[in-house]
C-alpha cells in the first residue's frame, strides 16, 4: 500500500455519523478510488434537532466522544488529509455553531456546516454522469435523514440541483409539511416535462439496503415495479420482523418503508421508471475533492 494516498472523510448526518477512509492508487489509467474502510455510529442528532430545534448534551456528548476516536483512527490511518461536513439535523439546530466550536475544542476536528446545494455539489464530485455512461437527462436523489437533494443532469451535465426538507426522520415523525411536498411534486413534473429524465441514480443507506435485499448484479437497475414489491413486503412487517428476517439494523428498520416511499413519489412524478443505485454518497464525494485539491497543490 506504500504506492497508496490516503483520505478520510466525516459525515455528520441527521441519522448517523460515518468516518470514511480511502486508498487512491494514481494508475496509467488515472486515479482509482478504494474503500478502505467505513465507521457508522447511529447517533440519530434529528430526532431532537427537527422536533426541538436544540441537539441535547447526551447527543453532543455522543458526538464529541465519536470525532475524538476518529481524530486517532485519522492519525493511525495516517491521512493527507480529511474533511468533516454536516447536514440538516446540525445546519437546522440552534445550537449548531456552538456544537461545532465545542467538538473543535475537544477534539481538533474542524465540522463545517454545509447547506442542501453545498451537500448535492459535493456528492456530484462523484463523476455520477461518466459511470452512468449515458447522454439521456437522469436525477441523482440522495436521500438522508432531514433532507434529500436533487440533482438533474442533462447530456452528461449537472444542470439543475436543489435541496428538500424531507428526510427519513422527518418521515418517520410526520414532520414533512404539506406545502414542502407540493413543492418538491411541482419541481419533478416541470423537470419531467422540460427533460424527461429516463432513471433515478439513488444514494443513501436506505436504497442501497433496497438494493442488497434485492441481491442483483451491480449496478443493475431497480424497476418500479420491484420498489413496489418491496414496499408491499416492508409494510406488512413489523420493525421486529424487519430485523430477524431481513436482518436489518433497528436504525434502517424504522425509516425504509418511508424512504422507499419517496423513491417511489419522485419515480410517479418525475416519470423516471427505474433507479441505479452506484452506492456512493457524500463520504464519497469528499474523498475526490480532497484528491483533487491535493493534486491542484501539487501543480503550484
Amino acid at each position: 500500500m506504500e504506492n497508496s494516498l490516503r483520505f478520510a472523510s466525516v459525515d455528520i448526518g441527521s441519522n448517523a455519523v460515518r468516518l470514511f477512509f480511502s486508498y487512491v492508487f494514481e494508475t496509467s489509467e488515472g486515479p482509482v478510488f478504494k474503500k478502505a474502510s467505513l465507521i457508522r455510529l447511529p447517533i440519530r442528532l434529528g430526532e431532537d434537532s427537527f422536533h426541538k430545534k436544540q441537539i441535547p448534551e447526551s447527543k453532543i456528548n455522543q458526538l464529541v466522544c465519536a470525532l475524538k476516536g476518529f481524530k486517532h483512527m485519522m492519525e493511525a490511518f495516517n491521512v493527507i488529509s480529511y474533511r468533516a461536513c454536516a447536514t440538516s439535523a446540525m445546519r437546522d439546530s440552534l445550537n449548531g455553531k456552538e456544537i461545532v466550536d465545542r467538538v473543535f475544542k475537544e477534539s481538533g476536528i474542524k465540522i463545517e456546516l454545509i447547506d442542501g446545494e453545498a451537500e448535492a455539489a459535493l456528492i456530484f464530485e462523484n463523476h455520477i454522469a461518466e459511470k452512468i455512461g449515458t447522454n439521456e437527462s437522469f436525477i441523482y436523489m440522495d436521500v438522508g435523514g432531514g433532507s434529500t437533494e436533487f440533482t438533474l443532469f442533462n447530456e452528461g451535465q449537472k444542470t439543475l440541483s436543489k435541496s428538500f426538507d424531507i428526510g427519513t426522520i422527518r418521515l418517520k415523525d410526520d414532520l414533512v409539511e404539506q406545502h414542502t411536498w407540493k413543492e418538491l411534486k411541482d419541481w419533478l413534473i416541470e423537470i419531467k416535462s422540460i427533460y424527461k429524465p429516463s432513471l433515478i441514480i439513488g444514494s443513501g443507506g436506505n436504497i442501497n439496503t433496497l438494493f442488497k435485499l434485492s441481491q442483483l448484479p451491480e449496478m443493475t437497475p431497480l424497476s418500479m415495479r420491484k420498489i413496489k414489491k418491496w414496499h408491499r413486503k416492508l409494510k406488512v412487517l413489523s420493525f421486529d420482523e424487519r430485523i430477524s428476517k431481513l436482518g436489518l439494523r433497528p436504525d434502517r428498520a424504522d425509516v425504509i418503508v418511508h424512504a422507499t416511499e419517496l423513491f417511489l413519489f419522485a419515480m410517479s412524478n418525475s416519470g423516471a421508471k427505474k433507479v441505479v443505485v452506484p452506492k456512493v454518497g457524500l463520504v464519497d464525494g469528499i474523498i475526490h475533492q480532497l484528491y483533487d485539491e491535493f493534486k491542484s497543490k501539487q501543480k503550484v
